[in-house]
Order: structure tokens, then sequence, then C-alpha cells
């Protein structure tokens, strides 16, 4: 019988990395209905929150020390919460309705959600 190593190898296999992912798309996807002044302004600032998110996700998988990963994840926490606000202003704007605003929303703070438990994990493995 052989066994199957069951360690994340990449960063892509981490879930909070995959559920960033899927926001960078459905971020890059909405900005595209964006009035054509604000796509390089607001629009623009939201394509580079959410791919700060998940970059920083990987930034921080790659790193070996708890302190340098445990400031990616961080980071990458800090970019989603300001795309957080960006989703506000964009809603409250009207660039974005309500369906795909509680979207984006449910999304990004399941990745926060996801982020803090994979911050706590490293902070308690390394005790």
């Amino acid at each position: 019988m052989q066994i199957q190593n069951t360690k994340i190898q990449t960063f892509t296999q981490l879930r909070v990395w995959q559920e960033g992912h899927e926001l960078v798309l459905l971020v890059y996807k909405i900005v595209r209905d964006f009035p054509n002044e604000e796509k390089y302004a607001l629009g623009d600032q939201m394509r580079r929150c959410s791919v700060s998110i998940t970059s920083n996700i990987a930034e921080g998988f790659g790193r070996q020390g708890k302190k340098e990963k445990i400031q990616f994840y961080y980071t990458s926490q800090a970019s989603n919460i300001e795309l957080q606000n960006q989703l506000l202003i964009a809603h409250d704007v009207g660039y974005i309705n309500k369906r795909a605003f509680d979207d984006l929303t449910t999304k990004s703070i399941s990745v926060a959600k996801q982020l803090n438990a994979l911050i706590r994990s490293i902070k308690s493995k390394h005790e």
C-alpha cells in the first residue's frame, strides 16, 4: 500500500489562494463594465488590490521564516480590506449592483477568514 503525501507543495494548492484567485477573476470581470473614466481609476485600484491579495499569499508561502511568512499574509489581509472599501465605493456610486457587491463581499470575507486561520495555524505550529 502506497501512502500519499498530503503536504501542500505549491501555493496554488492553498484553499485561501484558490478562493482569492476566484475573487481576482470576479473583480476583473466586474471592472470591465465600469464607465471608461473609472476603468483606470477605481477599477485599476480594485484590480491591483485583488492581485495583491493572491500575490502576497504566494510570496508568503515561499518564505521560510515564520515572521516573514506571517507578514506577507498580513499584507494580503490589508489588501483585502482595501478591496472591501473599494467595493463599497463602487456600489455606492452605482458601478456595481447589489448582487455583484454581495457576491464579491462574501468572497472577500471568506478569504479574510481563511487568512486569519492560516496565520493562527502558523503561529500555533511555531510557538
